[in-house]
């Protein structure tokens, strides 16, 4: 047993880390694939082997389906900075709706509560109660407190 072998998965023993496991029999391998990710054999049972999954959740599959004994080269690498906006473009850009995040202020007014205006600054209260309508609930919802924050005195002691 050693890292980098694609065995059964009744044939692994239970707690050892494992990474792209099939979910069928067959399938090439689905499941712990990214970077530094690894799945745990937690237990197994009756032909199925329950599976701790990098997501922390269980999930029992089949203890023919295989799996590379090891975990994924690369681990720390969510953690790593976006040095320049290029990095954030292509690694949002399978979700084209989250990034750039456009500030309301630069919109225009037709597009947003706070669009509008030769210069940054929202022409509307920035506050708003918990129940306005969708469209108007963007800035600070339902808050308590807005502003700079008082310098505060020393505090009473009874």
């Amino acid at each position: 047993l050693e890292p980098g072998n694609v065995l059964p998965l009744s044939e692994i023993p239970e707690g050892t880390p494992v990474c792209n496991i099939e979910l069928r029999y067959g399938d090439g391998g689905k499941i712990a694939r990214r970077s530094g990710a690894f799945a745990t054999i937690f237990s197994k049972e009756r032909g199925k082997v329950i599976l701790r999954l990098p997501s922390g959740k269980t999930k029992v599959v089949d203890e023919k389906c295989r799996a590379t004994i090891g975990i994924i080269a690369g681990g720390g690498r969510p953690e790593k900075p976006l040095l320049k906006a290029a990095a954030a473009y292509y690694k949002e850009r399978v979700h084209p709706k989250r990034w750039p995040r456009v500030r309301g202020v630069a919109m225009n007014p037709v597009s947003h509560p706070h669009g509008g205006g030769s210069h940054a600054r929202p022409g509307a209260p920035t506050s708003v109660s918990r129940g306005a309508p969708p469209g108007a609930k963007v800035g600070h919802i339902a808050a308590r407190k807005t502003g700079r924050a008082k310098k505060r005195r020393g505090t009473r002691r009874r």
